[in-house]
């Protein structure tokens, strides 16, 4: 790397970073992923016409959910970051969603069974909380990370992996939520 790339990636470092706009990075060719065998975009379009209520946790800043219309005739968002609420709200009010901040998963500002599809992807959440707001028939769709994601980039900064998250998985998942799900 010579010296004027290394200023050019200061300088990036340096740019504000809003919302879940991850293309400073991703349209430079400094962030590669490898593509799934399936999409939760696709499925999630695909839930949305069936509904008439729809939260989507955990927003952003709105950029993946105002992709996903037309919306059904009740839609929210939440969010816990501060300064991405007001990025979403900008975003999303005028498509008609209500963008609500949360402090905390345990406790969410809605009504017993007020959703019939619940959007998550990469959000945390409270099992017990979901189980109250979604409707008896309703969908929970969410798409979570392996306690190993990313693993590489702790080796290589020689920073230790997050021991909490270690035996997240598939695995894991299933057998914590199997439970939950059986009893509803």
């Amino acid at each position: 790397m010579n010296d004027k790339q290394f200023f050019s990636l200061l300088k990036q470092a340096a740019e504000p970073f809003v919302g879940w706009d991850f293309s400073f990075i991703s349209e430079t060719g400094r962030m590669k992923s490898e593509l799934l065998s399936w999409s939760y975009g696709s499925i999630a379009a695909s839930l949305i016409p069936n509904a008439k209520s729809m939260l989507d946790m955990g927003t952003g800043g709105g950029e993946f959910l105002s992709k996903l219309r037309p919306f059904p005739t009740s839609v929210y968002a939440t969010e816990g970051y501060p300064p991405n609420v007001p990025i979403a709200k900008e975003r999303l009010t005028p498509l008609g969603v209500k963008v609500i901040q949360v402090d905390h998963d345990e406790n969410l500002p809605f009504g017993t069974g007020s959703f019939e599809l619940i959007l998550n992807q990469h959000e945390s959440f409270s099992s017990k909380e979901v189980r109250r707001i979604i409707s008896k028939e309703g969908i929970f769709l969410t798409q979570q990370v392996g306690g190993l994601d990313c693993r590489e980039i702790n080796e290589n900064l020689k920073v230790p992996v997050n021991e909490e998250f270690i035996d997240w998985n598939l695995k894991a998942a299933l057998k914590k939520y199997r439970r939950i799900i059986l009893r509803f």
